[in-house]
């Protein structure tokens, strides 16, 4: 992984106590190992040249902030939108970013559709998106929020040839082509950990962002031939 900047473990070791509040939306079961499970794991997105290198980056339905928070602590010089629509974990987040200050870091508080129907369309250099939903799901909702050639990353657990297969059966509603599966091991006791990275080889199509929720129902690709 690459290194973060001086100053930053402090930061994130903020995050760790907040994330270890009762209050914070994530599964009581991970608060122990928080550390690995939520700080490594987000952190290993910096493997992928497009992450450290982008400007600006969307973090969809960014749940208490991962990864986005822990990457906007390692990227001072990008902006990181937070991107969630339940208000109990945007008002967690605003929260986060005021305490630990992060200057970098954003809450849009909406659905990332009517997000990229508006002042999010084709803003963004790469696209976060941490236990979210499936490829086909995350390629469609990623696409009107990035430019052309900018890039998906999609943490995700155990590969899915079915999964996969999917997505690339919607790439030509997307535009969102595939490009690699990475397999990552953020702390030790970590298994079946990948990162699937997808790029948008086009302008937007028409038709996207469709209305929200559509992408979750029925995503493109889901239908068979």
């Amino acid at each position: 992984m690459s290194s973060i900047p001086a100053g930053a473990e402090s930061l994130l070791d903020q995050l760790l106590r907040m994330l270890e509040d009762p209050r914070a939306p994530i599964a009581s079961s991970t608060v122990p190992h928080a550390r690995e499970v939520h700080i490594a794991d987000s952190l290993s997105g910096l493997e992928f040249e497009p992450v450290r290198s982008a400007g600006r980056i969307a973090d969809v339905g960014s749940g208490a902030g991962l990864p986005g928070l822990p990457l906007a602590i390692a990227l001072p010089g990008a902006r990181i939108d937070l991107i969630e629509s339940v208000k109990r974990k945007c008002a967690f987040l605003t929260e986060a970013i005021a305490r630990i200050g992060i200057d970098n870091a954003h809450v849009v508080c909406e659905r990332s559709e009517d997000w990229a129907a508006g002042d999010g369309l084709e803003a963004y250099d790469a696209v976060t998106a941490r236990a979210v939903g499936s490829l086909a799901t995350l390629a469609e909702l990623a696409s009107p929020l990035l430019r052309e050639g900018g890039v998906l990353v999609a943490w995700k657990g155990a590969s899915s040839a079915e999964e996969e297969a999917e997505a690339r059966r919607g790439a030509d509603r997307t535009a969102m082509e595939a490009l690699e599966i990475r397999t990552v091991q953020p702390y030790p006791s970590s298994r079946d950990r990948h990162i699937h990275l997808l790029r948008k080889n086009g302008p937007t199509p028409n038709g996207l962002p469709r209305r929200p929720g559509m992408a979750a129902k029925r995503p493109f690709g889901s239908e068979r031939n």
